[in-house]
């Protein structure tokens, strides 16, 4: 598994299992404005596994926590894993897939996250304004790997 970020030394990076999903509707990618105030960063979609949860699950879980739409898991794409310093001074390694997905209602309802917001992206946008390496890495797969018809 490819692993992304810097672990700093005097930290220890707890290992969190995780699923996060690359949905483009309309040529735009969805992603999260995660409300932080001067901090505030741009994520895709997904998070941590609670329990006994499958990846595919907790994909389709977070999505719907963050941003309101009803989504439904495709194939797993690929996966990496991602040093992270939370905001709540928690650090983590992010480890799982990243999973395309299918729109199954485009009108946002049942968000949960009040301080997510859904943001439609350009592709390029994308790539350059996720905070992740490993979430613009797995953007930058879907966009080499997919078919056009």
């Amino acid at each position: 598994m490819l692993q992304f970020g810097t672990a700093r030394p005097d930290h220890v990076y707890a290992p969190r299992p995780t699923a996060f999903g690359l949905l483009v509707h309309e040529g735009r990618l969805a992603c999260v404005r995660i409300d932080r105030g001067e901090n505030s960063y741009l994520d895709l979609p997904g998070g941590a596994r609670d329990g006994q949860e499958t990846e595919a699950e907790a994909v389709v879980r977070e999505y719907r926590e963050e941003t309101g739409l009803r989504v439904a898991a495709g194939e797993r794409l690929t996966e990496a894993a991602q040093f992270v310093d939370k905001s709540d001074g928690r650090t983590v390694n992010n480890t799982g897939g990243f999973w395309t997905l299918s729109l199954l209602d485009p009108v946002p309802s049942g968000k949960v996250e009040d301080d997510h917001e859904l943001v439609w992206m350009d592709p390029v946008e994308a790539l350059t304004g996720l905070r992740h390496d490993a979430h613009a890495w797995a953007f930058a797969v879907w966009l080499r790997t997919r078919t056009t018809t």
